[in-house]
């Protein structure tokens, strides 16, 4: 838990070398549920979070719902607010994030719409299970 608590904060600061360091070199990051991606590799990560920080003034990631699900596996609601450059709103969007670690580093996380909740949220708890 305290991983994926450290690797919001480096995203709220905006700090991209610190959040890198959260993740595994070889890290999979699947968001093809939501931005239809699938990355390896901490340089294939940070392309896509430079981009997606750069498309806003503001962002702010908060966690909502922290579960540690244990072995290595845990379980958030994360909710996004974000001011879009050049708009004078904001944007809000909730997602549901797996995260699985493997040794410390964040080895592979996936990320649900929020209408997958239910999803996610078994997917998380199968998961840590199978990890047993």
């Amino acid at each position: 838990m305290a991983l994926v608590r450290g690797a919001l904060e480096a995203a709220n600061r905006r700090d991209v070398d610190a959040l890198m360091a959260f993740f595994a070199p070889d890290t999979l990051l699947n968001a093809t549920r939501t931005v239809g991606v699938a990355l390896r590799g901490r340089a294939a990560i940070r392309g896509l979070v430079e981009e997606w920080m750069g498309a806003c003034d503001e962002r702010e990631w908060v966690r909502e719902e922290p579960v540690d699900l244990g072995n290595g596996v845990v379980f958030a609601v994360v909710c996004q607010k974000a001011r879009p450059a050049s708009i004078t709103g904001y944007a809000q969007q909730r997602e549901e994030w797996v995260w699985v670690c493997v040794d410390d580093p964040i080895a592979s996380p996936t990320i649900y719409p929020e209408a997958d909740i239910d999803e996610a949220r078994a997917a998380a708890e199968r998961l840590a299970g199978f990890r047993e």
